[in-house]
C-alpha cells in the first residue's frame, strides 16, 4: 500500500529548508531570476473545475460513493466517502494516480473547491493515510455495486446523448496486462505474457458509426485467469440495460479468440438480437479448409508483390460446440521488404449475413480501436497502478481510475467542435487542467485567475459552456 508522510508532517521541514523554496536563475534573463515556492492560493490544475462540472452533470462521483458501507463513527468523520471518492478520481484524472500524491495535494485550492469545499478556509482534504483505509475498507459486496453504478451511469448518459436512439449498439470486451511488482494478492505468473501480472477485462460500448468507445466496465482479476472468465458475467449484465436504454438497436459484439469458448458462443447465440464476431485460434482442420484460398493469396501476392488476402467461409463445429457456425476465413500472405512471404491465415465465428470481406474488415476489425483506448487507460491515467496489497482494494482503485477516464471521454465529448475533438487523455489533460490558476475567495464568490496567454481558452471555454458555465 502507498506509504509517505502526511502534508502537515512535511510542510515543516519545506519551509525550513530554503534550498527548496527559492531558486535563483543569473543568466535567464538581463536581470536575475528568483522562483519561490510561496502562492499559498494558488494551483497548476486550474482547469480541474471542468471535472468537477462533468461529474456533477452525470452523477457518477455520488453514485460510486453510495455504493460504499461506511462503518465509521460517524461523529468522528471528517471526510465523507464521496470527498474521498471525488478526491481520488478529479487527482487520477490529473495525472495523480497514487494516494501519496494527497501529501501535497490535499491542501491545493482547486482540488478542494473541486470536491466542495471552501479552497481557502475549510480544512485541507483527506490525508494519505485516510486514503489508505478507505482503498482497504471497501468489500466484496461494495465493489460489485461500484461495478452496477459505473455502467448504469454511463449508459444513462448515452441515452440522454443519444435521445434513446441507436441503430446499432456494439459492445467490445479486451483484456490486457497489469503487470506487478510486489507481493499483491492474486497477482499470478501469466505465460503469455511472461510476468506476474493481474489481467483486468475491459468492457467498452459505442454508438452506430461513432469514433469513439466508451468505457463501461473494469472488471480486474486473477493474473491467471483466462481470457473469457468474467466476459458472461459482464455481457449479462450489460445486455439489459442496454435494451432498457435502446429499445430499437440492434446489438453488435466483438471478441478476440480468449473468447471462443462453448459456453459464451451458446450464450450469444440465444440472445436472438445480438449479432457477433469472435475470433478463432487456427487448428488443423480450419487450415485444411482454407488450403484452397490460400493457395490462391499466395498466387495474387506473387503477381502483385504485396500482401494479399482472399475471404471465404465454411461451416465448422468444435467436438465441444453444440451446433456448426459459420467461420470466416480470411487467407492472407504478408509481405514485408527484405523478408520472405509469410502465410497469415485468421479466422472468425460469426452469426452474421454479410458477405465474408465485410464482417471481416467493415466489422470486426474495428474492434482494434479499443487498442487505443485501452493505451489511454494504461499511459494516460495509470490503471496499472495496482500497488495495494490486498485484491479487493486493488479493484477499488481500478474503479476510481475508470471514473477518472468516463469523466475524460466526457470532457471530449464536449470538446466536439474544437481540435481537441480526438485528443488522447494525456492531451486533454494538458490542455484543458493542466492551467496555473490564483484563487480569490470573498463572501459572494470564489475566483480563478487564469493565464490570459493560455493557448486552449477557445477550446476550455467551449467545453465550460456545455456544462452550464455562462459568460461572466
Amino acid at each position: 500500500m502507498d506509504k509517505g508522510p502526511s502534508w502537515h508532517e512535511e510542510a515543516p521541514t519545506l519551509r525550513d529548508d530554503n534550498t527548496t523554496q527559492c531558486w535563483l536563475f543569473e543568466d535567464v534573463a538581463k536581470r536575475p531570476v528568483t522562483v519561490r515556492f510561496d502562492q499559498e492560493r494558488g494551483s497548476s490544475d486550474g482547469g480541474a473545475v471542468l471535472l468537477g462540472a462533468a461529474d456533477r452533470r452525470l452523477g457518477l462521483s455520488d453514485a460510486l460513493a453510495s455504493c460504499i458501507r461506511d462503518g465509521r463513527d460517524h461523529e468522528r468523520v471528517v471526510h465523507e466517502i464521496s470527498d474521498l471518492v471525488r478526491q481520488r478520481v478529479y487527482g487520477i484524472a490529473c495525472g495523480y494516480p497514487d494516494g501519496n500524491d494527497a501529501a501535497r495535494l490535499c491542501a491545493d485550492p482547486v482540488h478542494k473547491l473541486v470536491v466542495g469545499r471552501d479552497p481557502v478556509g475549510e480544512d485541507d482534504l483527506a490525508s494519505q493515510p485516510t486514503l489508505s483505509r478507505f482503498e482497504n475498507g471497501a468489500g466484496r459486496a461494495d465493489l460489485f455495486r461500484m461495478g452496477e453504478a459505473l455502467a448504469e451511469r454511463v449508459i444513462a448518459r448515452h441515452r440522454r446523448r443519444r435521445r434513446g436512439r441507436a441503430r446499432v449498439v456494439t459492445i467490445d470486451l479486451d483484456p490486457t496486462d497489469d503487470p506487478a511488482h510486489g507481493e499483491q494478492q492474486l497477482a499470478l505468473f501469466n505465460g503469455y505474457y511472461g510476468q506476474w501480472c493481474y489481467l483486468p477485462l475491459l468492457g467498452f460500448v459505442s454508438f452506430d458509426d461513432e469514433a469513439d468507445q466508451y468505457l463501461v466496465t473494469a472488471v480486474l482479476r486473477p493474473g491467471n485467469s483466462p481470457d473469457k472468465r468474467g466476459a458472461l458475467g459482464v455481457l449479462s449484465r450489460l445486455l439489459p440495460r442496454l435494451r432498457a436504454a435502446f429499445p430499437k438497436a440492434r446489438f453488435r459484439v466483438r471478441l478476440d479468440a480468449g473468447f471462443a469458448a462453448p459456453d459464451v458462443l451458446d450464450f450469444l447465440d440465444e440472445q436472438g438480437d445480438v449479432d457477433y464476431a469472435v475470433a478463432m485460434g487456427k487448428n488443423s482442420i480450419l487450415v485444411k479448409r482454407a488450403r484452397r484460398h490460400m493457395a490462391r493469396a499466395r498466387r495474387l501476392s506473387r503477381e502483385s508483390d504485396k500482401t494479399e488476402h482472399v475471404y471465404a467461409e465454411t461451416l465448422y463445429a468444435a467436438k465441444t460446440w453444440s451446433r456448426r457456425r459459420r467461420i470466416i476465413i480470411k487467407a492472407e500472405v504478408t509481405r514485408h521488404p527484405g523478408r520472405d512471404p509469410k502465410d497469415n491465415p485468421r479466422f472468425v465465428i460469426t452469426n452474421m449475413t454479410q458477405t465474408p470481406r465485410w464482417v471481416y474488415e467493415r466489422f470486426y476489425c474495428h474492434r482494434g480501436d479499443i487498442e487505443n483506448r485501452i493505451k489511454e487507460l494504461h499511459h494516460g491515467l495509470e490503471i496499472d497502478r495496482t500497488s495495494c496489497s490486498r485484491f479487493l482494494a486493488n479493484q477499488l482503485r481500478v474503479f476510481l481510475t475508470a471514473a477518472a477516464y468516463v469523466l475524460m471521454q466526457e470532457l471530449r465529448l464536449r470538446a466536439a467542435r474544437t481540435k481537441l475533438s480526438r485528443a488522447q487523455v494525456s492531451t486533454l489533460r494538458d490542455a484543458l487542467l493542466k492551467v496555473g490558476a490564483r484563487v480569490q475567495s470573498s463572501v459572494r464568490r470564489i475566483v480563478l485567475r487564469l493565464p490570459a496567454t493560455f493557448p486552449y481558452d477557445h477550446a476550455w471555454g467551449t467545453v465550460a459552456r456545455s456544462l452550464g458555465a455562462a459568460p461572466g
